[in-house]
């Protein structure tokens, strides 16, 4: 994952933060608060890092919700066009699609799913305690992006790569479940009505889900979607 996060901002704040390409450098997703840096000759483009939201946003016209049910509600709807990537086959999700920058869609559903794969955790320790050990390492990460960013995005590209396509659906199919499943046991003081744990979940969510809205058509489009 050979780029580089700008600094710990919110989704919004940083879409105008682009990085600058080589001639013939597969041009990155411009997510959130990451600039691209060069891939090594001859590899694919790499996944897009992710900062992580730890919590400070500036998202304005932040959703409120009356419940817990309203937001998995929201998400669930939110998620459910990504579903359309686990109908394509093993072929079309390793097609690099030019509108999606030169990704493919299994490198979209492995950027998705590392983030979420976070507040899983974060929710599994907060369903038991108040505090969570998986956040604050979230949070640290974030501090500290420009020291260890690389070797993040590194070992996550690696880590998913190395996976059978088998899995990474796998991952797709469970996950998002998983995580609504635990936030129905979570008490709502710790995730929807801790401001710092809601914003770093919308970050990671629906925010999230939103940004890739773009790459998940282009991907659908080249599939004949």
């Amino acid at each position: 994952m050979a780029r580089t996060c700008l600094c710990m901002k919110p989704l919004s704040q940083a879409h105008a933060r682009t990085g600058h390409l080589r001639p013939g450098q597969p041009a990155p997703f411009r997510h959130s608060g990451c600039r691209a840096a060069t891939p090594a000759p001859g590899q694919p483009a790499p996944l897009p890092p992710f900062r992580p939201h730890a919590g400070v946003s500036t998202r304005y016209h932040r959703p409120m919700y009356a419940d817990g049910l309203s937001f998995l509600d929201e998400e669930r709807e939110a998620w459910r066009p990504f579903e359309a990537l686990l109908e394509l086959t093993d072929a079309q999700l390793e097609q690099p699609i030019e509108g999606a920058h030169g990704w493919t869609g299994r490198d979209l559903m492995s950027h998705l799913g590392v983030w979420l794969e976070w507040w899983l955790g974060i929710a599994r320790e907060l369903a038991v305690g108040s505090n969570s050990a998986a956040y604050d390492r979230l949070t640290a990460i974030g501090s500290d992006w420009d020291a260890q960013g690389d070797m993040l995005n590194a070992r996550y590209q690696t880590e998913w790569a190395a996976l059978p396509m088998a899995e990474v659906r796998r991952r797709l199919s469970t996950i998002p479940g998983e995580l609504r499943g635990y936030l129905t046991v979570v008490p709502e003081a710790r995730w929807l009505k801790d401001s710092a744990h809601l914003k770093s979940l919308l970050g990671n969510t629906t925010e999230h889900y939103a940004d890739h809205m773009p790459e998940l058509r282009a991907v659908l489009a080249a599939a004949g979607r």
